[in-house]
């Protein structure tokens, strides 16, 4: 079985995987690390900083975080050190258009106070 279908079964949202032709398993190596709080912030702004280059890209992709239940399993099925921490998995494709339009709040709805 190609290791990107097994990567997609090691997830609830497997079809997201399988019907992208790109995966992206990012990780933190945590040798380097030298405060958690701000490392993770950093990782979270690179794949933020990933996600916004493929829609400048024209390409879809999105930022599957429940993946991390299985992060041994996917560290070991890609040969990776247990000094690195999964920190998400991308999937990355040119997006089928399916009309699905997200609802998102307004701005004012999110602010909890002005200063």
């Amino acid at each position: 079985m190609e290791i990107r279908q097994q990567l997609a079964a090691l997830t609830r949202y497997r079809h997201i995987i399988s019907g992208a032709p790109v995966a992206i398993a990012v990780f933190c190596d945590r040798t380097v690390m030298y405060n958690d709080v701000k490392d993770h912030q950093a990782m979270g702004a690179c794949l933020q900083n990933m996600l916004l280059a493929a829609h400048g890209l024209g390409l879809g992709a999105v930022w599957l975080g429940e993946i991390l239940k299985s992060a041994a399993e996917v560290g070991r099925l890609l040969g990776v050190s247990s000094a690195m921490e999964l920190m998400a998995v991308l999937a990355i494709g040119y997006p089928a258009d399916t009309g699905q339009r997200s609802i998102r709040k307004d701005a004012e709805e999110l602010v909890l106070a002005e200063f």
